[in-house]
């Protein structure tokens, strides 16, 4: 006799047989044939709609709906087929989601940043910390400035990061009207708003030195992610912005 073994199928689809067992009881997959001895043989088509059992199955259908869609007999296995990759897709779509939230959890954890979803979006707008974190992480994961940064941060309350981003605000836009104005990079006015960056970040992450600063200062050109806070504030201010730290390392040594 021609056919699979309950043992086989079990085997081929990764089930028990118990299931398969069950699955028959509850007219979900019945074998098409029987033994003398009355054991179960299951067929090719049977094995295709264990493979649509299992499709949804995955997909988080009761085995009572299956049981329906399986038994419409206006639905054949290519619209099958094509309502699973939707549904897959779907999920996909869902679990990368997931993940991107998880990450930016995981990338918010690391730089200290206690805050509910809402807090942070009133707190940083579109801007993501979490994005510089992992990046001064990599660069600097090891480093003393990096521990500092990360023990001083976990405690900051959302007053803390509300005057941090106010703070910062006011020195981009300080740097902006001079860039407008004309003012060169490595005048006195220009490179005294770079030695106030530099103690900004000293007052509330770690003991910024000049040569720290100038690296940061590179970053803020070199790094896409960070030009971009910078550029979509008026073009070419990264540049700017790094020449006058380079300006005032001259002048701070």
């Amino acid at each position: 006799m021609a056919g699979y073994s309950v043992g086989q199928v079990a085997a081929f689809a990764g089930v028990t047989v118990r299931t398969l067992h069950h699955y028959d009881e509850i007219g979900l997959l019945s074998p098409s044939e029987r033994t003398a001895a009355g054991y179960r043989r299951y067929s090719e088509p049977d094995l295709d709609r264990l493979q649509q059992v299992l499709f949804y199955r995955e997909l988080g259908f009761p085995l009572e709906e299956i049981t329906t869609i399986l038994d419409d007999p206006g639905v054949d296995a290519a619209t099958h087929l094509r309502r699973q990759h939707e549904l897959l897709l779907r999920r996909i779509a869902r679990l990368e989601a997931l993940v991107v939230s998880v990450e930016t959890a995981l990338e918010a954890a690391r730089m200290g940043v206690s805050l509910t979803p809402e807090e942070r979006y009133e707190v940083f707008g579109e801007f993501r910390p979490e994005d510089h974190a992992a990046e001064a992480e990599s660069r600097w994961g090891g480093s003393p400035a990096w521990a500092e940064s990360r023990r001083r941060t976990s405690s900051y309350t959302k007053a803390d990061w509300q005057a941090i981003s106010a703070e910062a605000g006011e020195l981009v836009e300080a740097w902006r009207s001079l860039f407008a104005r004309g003012v060169a990079a490595d005048s006195p006015e220009v490179t005294a708003v770079a030695e106030r960056h530099r103690e900004h970040i000293s007052r509330w992450f770690y003991s910024c030195t000049s040569e720290i600063h100038v690296g940061l200062g590179e970053m803020y050109v070199a790094d896409e992610r960070f030009a971009r806070n910078y550029e979509g504030v008026a073009e070419g201010l990264s540049v700017y912005i790094r020449d006058s730290i380079v300006a005032n390392a001259g002048v701070v040594r």
